[in-house]
């Protein structure tokens, strides 16, 4: 990994990481609302996981890491379950999402620890 694959690398699974706790938390609501309720929860829900199953595709084409394409899949799975009628079932692969997303990450990070970029202490005076 170079220097400027592991800045995009970084600061992409940050926001991934993000977008995929937000849609697993509210997964976990979706037994709580009301039938009514229900249709368009889970709508919103496949467009959240659309929006970052559409970042994660930006990234694997800049970096051609193996591990973008592993989460692309998780995340396809995922949306098929949503589709299926069984949203509840998709948290297993996002949760598989992000720990792909994380493992990533913190590749990114460590090669940018190595090159002096970051540092686990933030900013010195």
């Amino acid at each position: 990994m170079n220097t400027h694959d592991a800045i995009v690398a970084f600061s992409q699974c940050e926001k991934i990481k993000s977008g995929l706790i937000w849609l697993s938390q509210s997964l976990n609501f979706l037994p709580g609302l009301s039938e009514p309720a229900k249709p368009g929860a889970e709508q919103v829900l496949k467009a959240l996981l659309g929006m970052i199953a559409n970042e994660i595709q930006i990234i694997r084409r800049h970096n051609k890491d193996e591990f973008w394409l592993k989460t692309e899949k998780k995340l396809e799975v995922a949306m098929v379950m949503m589709n299926s009628g069984v949203p509840h079932e998709a948290g297993y692969h996002i949760s598989q999402a992000l720990s792909q997303v994380t493992t990533i990450g913190q590749r990114a990070m460590s090669h940018l620890k190595s090159e002096g970029l970051l540092t686990a202490g933030g900013p010195t005076n």
